[in-house]
């Protein structure tokens, strides 16, 4: 039987959907053209959602190494993301809801429930259309979820991989079958070889040729390059890809991802998607945007800059050194500095390299250090060592998760004396520990229950009175009033404060900063004899945007200023 007959009747909807792919090779931007988009569309006054389509099987993001696909980002509602759900909320200034995350393995598992609960009705379950349909059905949520006026459909990886070729085949459908109005933007990239010295071509041609051959023909090319795409390459790629030059957009290397949307909207770019659906803007303000980019350059141009160490575990990938693992943190720095008119420069230093060679040589010359967060014993002693450097130095520190339990067996071991302090993650068997596993966790373990099985998400935070984190807070904003306030903040995490060494480390020196609102959890912690040395459980940097840094790395970046080391 013919499947066209119990065909899946899309929904009733007034949204449309913009597709973004991507050629030749991989990180090529298509997150950061999402997220421009969305935002030049926000700012002409239009409801956007983005969703982002991962390729691979796992539910989600939450297994997977950091070196293997960057950063887990963590949502209000708990999922464990792609990174690019960072950006979409960074750009949009938005936090977004888990819906605008999908996987081919949330698409199957849902097709195989489906079957099971006999909802197709004993129609033979198939791959086309069902597992196309099913991701339309995604698509149709999101857009529901927000009431969006548009869906931008950001799909992982390069056209030509068997993994995404159905996630074209539902752009294919919604157009062909579904009478959907949809477009479709192709992010590609035009290398200059420095032994030829002129930009090619043929590498985005090769790509659109690929995405024809799935049945898709692009509205817009966005091409990446090192420099400016010429008028010469543009009518080439015109005729070729079968679109006017005016709908291929250049997108050089920029200073800021934060300069892209003003790049975008100096090619008019949402004006002609608008033309596109037959529509116009409701209003055109991009002025924030345009006051961001100016601060950044001018800060760039300062003669001076303060050194930032991220000292992490999850650098490397083979012979290179990755920052996109800790992206968040990376731009919840950069949040702080653009706020404090800060020129900074990061520096990615592996925690296995402190082990190897010591702080004094590694960590010489630094005006504020970060340990974020990680799992696992390797490169743990590098961590404790750079922590009990800054706080030696009276170098600004701030520990994020991982960086906060590292810093309570830090403090345990050397200031209040329990050399043997450790978590019961590295040494199960450990005289004192100090940071254990939470009850709930030891529990899901045993079942191995990996899987979104932590504490995860958005929880609530008492801030202690008094404390250096609240007047970060009152500072910034995020707090109304002076007292024992209520904050927001994202974790991930199943090892926590051991409540048994509590009274012992606060003795000893140890400020707790902030708990959960039972008191149970210990959320917060800090140093009072200190310029700032803050650790927090929770994950501060998931909630920085550009226009809205977090307090407690505006106040490590001010306090890195003051005390800089020259």
């Amino acid at each position: 039987m013919s499947y066209h007959v119990h065909a899946r009747k899309a929904k009733k909807l007034n949204t449309k959907f913009i597709f973004i792919s991507g050629g030749v090779i991989s990180s090529v931007g298509k997150g950061i053209t999402a997220s421009s988009l969305a935002t030049l569309l926000q700012a002409r006054g239009y409801v956007v959602a983005p969703v982002k389509c991962d390729m691979y099987l796992n539910v989600d993001a939450g297994t997977i190494r950091p070196q293997e696909h960057g950063e887990v980002f963590v949502m209000d509602g708990g999922m464990e993301t792609d990174q690019d759900l960072g950006n979409y909320e960074r750009f949009l200034d938005e936090s977004l809801p888990d819906i605008n995350y999908v996987t081919n393995g949330q698409i199957y598992q849902n097709i195989i429930q489906k079957e099971r609960n006999f909802e197709f009705e004993g129609e033979d379950v198939e791959i086309v259309p069902h597992v196309p349909e099913e991701i339309i059905d995604r698509l149709e949520k999101a857009a529901q979820a927000r009431k969006a006026d548009f869906v931008i459909c950001e799909i992982g990886g390069t056209v030509g991989e068997y993994q995404n070729i159905l996630f074209i085949e539902a752009n294919r459908i919604m157009k062909y079958r579904d009478n959907r109005e949809t477009l479709h933007i192709h992010v590609g990239y035009l290398p200059t070889p420095p032994s030829v010295g002129e930009m090619k071509s043929k590498p985005v041609q090769t790509s659109v040729r690929l995405l024809n051959g799935s049945g898709i023909q692009p509205d817009f090319l966005v091409c990446r390059s090192e420099g400016e795409m010429d008028d010469r390459r543009k009518a080439l790629l015109a005729w070729i890809c079968n679109m006017p030059a005016t709908n291929i957009i250049s997108a050089p290397n920029v200073n800021s991802i934060y300069s892209v949307p003003l790049l975008f909207d100096k090619q008019k770019l949402p004006e002609k998607i608008l033309a596109k659906f037959g529509l116009k803007s409701k209003k055109n303000d991009i002025t924030k945007w345009k006051t961001l980019a100016h601060r950044i350059e001018s800060i760039q141009k300062q003669p001076t800059e303060m050194r930032i160490a991220v000292v992490g575990k999850y650098f490397e990938t083979g012979a290179f050194k990755l920052a996109d693992v800790y992206v968040s943190v990376v731009e919840a720095i950069k949040h702080a500095a653009i706020k404090s008119n800060v020129k900074i420069h990061l520096e990615w230093i592996s925690s296995l390299e402190v082990e190897k060679q010591g702080t004094a040589k590694v960590l010489k010359g630094y005006s504020g250090i970060v340990v974020p967060g990680g799992f696992g014993s390797r490169g743990t002693e590098g961590m404790i060592a750079t922590i009990q450097y800054a706080r030696t130095k009276g170098i600004p520190y701030l520990g994020l998760c991982y960086g906060m339990q590292m810093a309570t067996i830090e403090f345990a071991r050397h200031v209040a004396r329990l050399k043997d302090a450790n978590t019961t993650e590295i040494d199960t068997g450990v005289k004192h520990p100090v940071i254990h596993i939470m009850p709930e966790q030891e529990k899901k373990l045993l079942k191995r229950e990996y899987g979104a099985s932590m504490r995860l998400g958005a929880w609530d935070c008492q801030i202690i009175r008094g404390t250096k984190t609240e007047k970060a807070y009152l500072k910034a904003g995020w707090l109304k009033k002076a007292g024992r306030a209520t904050i927001s903040e994202r974790h991930r995490h199943r090892y926590e404060f051991n409540n048994d060494y509590r009274q012992k480390l606060e003795s000893a020196g140890l400020i707790i900063a902030g708990t959960s609102p039972d008191g149970r959890l210990v959320e917060i912690v800090e140093l009072p004899n200190h310029p700032f040395f803050v650790g927090t459980q929770f994950h501060p940097e998931f909630k920085s945007r550009p226009f809205n840094p977090h307090p407690l790395f505006i106040e490590f970046i001010q306090t890195a200023t003051r005390t800089r080391k020259r």
